[in-house]
């Protein structure tokens, strides 16, 4: 057995454990209690932890408190989601415990992970039983015990796991939502995936290579249901630190404002998570701890639909690729006019719409095609503007786009629209007269705002969610990202989102068609809508979008 871990070999840990959870991170993504057929905590930590991989592979950390600093700084920079949080905390908390230390015995590596718990907790406001941070702090407690049993790092690990194991396998009766769906928690199995992985490296293993396969057209959903959100934003910022103050009155302040408080800092920055009603307050009062280097606010209310991560192909890969391409001196349009535009969205009909719209360059994504920040950087840089409005249409790109600010000579301004009935109608409202940038982009959010998105998919699989039981293959309608209905007939399902239309007396109804949507079955949905709503204007677009049978904007 492996005794003491050096930098070299907590290296390779990592990188196994990277590799471990990339590999099965669609059956993480499978534990998502939505029943959509998609789910994003896999993604998420599995781009979390590749940009940590993707840092150690560029070192030869010389101990493993040096290996362990490089993971933690990559791991809060890369951080996706909640899940993705977390599991840089836990690494950041490691990363504390053996700051300064050459190699790393049993009892170091149990107490390492009790930090790394410790440090999770203490940056959640009201952490719940049956997550991640339980399967950790359970894991971590046998991990201390085994030490005193055997002071050998990979007996202590190898314990760790499975009293992490057991633990989560309780995690569905320690959550009513778990236990309603059957499943046990994405979180803490993705947390355990990365821990058997990083095991199976310190026995002797040899790293796997893992190719990292498209992610399939399905659709992209949030957990949490509409009963379950007190605070409308789900707000996550990233701040470059410039002073020693401690963070306690920030914490204070905001959790006083919202809820579901993470913050993680290492010793240059610190990134926030909150879900709030007053965003601009939050990244206000953390001003006055630093720089603030990117953020992004997402209306939890108007869309559950979930994130990478990895998303599907979302943006923080990494941005080595995106420093790499900007050394090689990629050519950077030269400004024709003062404001362009770049839109994402999956379908040559939406693309069209949006070219139709002024928008001057198409990112091809969407849902759990979610594009690169290089990706969009390259179509940033390639339009011919000074200032580039970047509409993400997702709220899982968001994130992606934000990050291209300060990446290029040209400035950026993300309008964080969260579907694509969103993008169209900020699209509607730009005034190119107006000489500040940021009111243009106040505008179009408040006008995009005002838009009811109707959208019909599929589910996935079995579930019973927020009152419905759904069986795989029912039709599912959603409004504003919340479940408005299931049926096995989509004409069904039609006729209730027509009844809406005109209960929330539509004047203007959209209907982007999907991929196999036939002509006959567009007309038949185009005059539903017309008998429904006759003051509307109703029309009919082929969207040609994967997944989603119909886009339905409401006005």
């Amino acid at each position: 057995m492996t005794e003491r871990i050096n930098g070299g070999a907590f290296k390779q840990m990592v990188l196994f454990g990277a590799a471990c959870i990339t590999a099965q991170k669609q059956v993480i993504n499978d534990l998502n209690v939505f029943p959509v057929p998609d789910g994003d905590t896999g993604t998420n930590m599995s781009l979390t932890i590749q940009t940590a991989a993707a840092e150690l592979r560029k070192s030869e950390p010389a101990s493993v408190g040096e290996a362990a600093k490089i993971t933690a700084s990559a791991l809060l920079r890369g951080a996706r989601g909640n899940s993705g949080v977390i599991l840089s905390l836990l690494f950041r908390g490691m990363s504390k415990s053996c700051k300064n230390m050459n190699e790393m015995d049993g009892a170091q590596l149990a107490a390492a992970m009790t930090d790394g718990v410790t440090t999770a907790y203490s940056a959640v406001m009201k952490p719940a039983e049956g997550t991640v941070l339980t399967v950790s702090r359970l894991a971590a407690a046998r991990a201390v015990e085994a030490a005193g049993e055997n002071n050998n790092a990979e007996y202590v690990l190898a314990e760790a796991i499975k009293a992490g194991y057991v633990t989560l396998e309780e995690t569905i009766e320690m959550n009513p939502v778990l236990k309603k769906a059957g499943v046990v928690d994405a979180g803490g199995k993705g947390y355990l995936i990365v821990l058997e992985g990083m095991l199976r490296a310190l026995q002797g293993e040899a790293v796997p290579e893992v190719e990292d396969t498209p992610e399939q057209e399905k659709a992209d959903f949030g957990m949490i249901s509409d009963e379950e959100i007190t605070f409308t934003y789900d707000t996550v910022f990233i701040v470059r630190k410039t002073s020693e103050l401690s963070l306690e009155p920030l914490r204070a302040y905001l959790s006083s404002i919202g809820d579901c408080l993470v913050i993680g800092e290492d010793d240059d920055a610190f990134k926030v998570h909150v879900h709030t009603d007053t965003p601009g307050d939050a990244i206000t009062e953390s001003q006055k701890y630093g720089t603030l280097e990117l953020a992004k606010i997402e209306n939890m209310r108007t869309q559950h639909e979930e994130v990478a991560a990895g998303r599907k192909a979302q943006s923080a890969d990494d941005l080595d690729a995106v420093e790499e391409e900007l050394e090689s001196g990629e050519t950077v349009a030269a400004p024709e006019k003062r404001y362009g535009f770049l839109a994402v969205c999956a379908g040559d009909g939406l693309a069209a719409t949006f070219h139709d719209l002024g928008v001057d360059r198409i990112v091809s994504g969407g849902q759990t095609m979610n594009p690169s920040t290089e990706a969009i950087l390259q179509e940033i840089n390639r339009t011919p503007s000074e200032v580039v409005f970047v509409l993400p249409n997702n709220k899982n790109i968001t994130m992606a786009a934000q990050q291209c600010v300060g990446l290029t000579e040209k400035e950026v301004v993300v309008v964080p629209t969260a579907t694509v009935p969103q993008g169209i109608t900020a699209m509607m409202h730009v005034d190119l007269d107006e000489q500040d940038p940021q009111v243009m982009a106040q505008t179009m959010i408040e006008a995009a705002s005002q838009v009811t998105t109707a959208q019909i998919t599929y589910a996935a699989r079995d579930s019973d969610f927020d009152g419905f039981a759904i069986n795989e293959g029912d039709y599912l309608a959603l409004v504003d990202g919340k479940l408005f209905g299931t049926d096995r007939e989509i004409g069904v399902l039609l006729t209730k989102l027509a009844n809406l239309a005109a209960e929330k007396d539509g004047e203007f109804i959209t209907v982007f068609t999907g991929e196999g949507v036939s002509d006959e079955e567009t007309a038949a949905t185009e005059e539903l809508f017309t008998s429904a709503c006759p003051g509307a204007e109703v029309t009919m677009l082929p969207g040609g979008q994967p997944v989603y049978y119909y886009i339905i904007s409401i006005e």
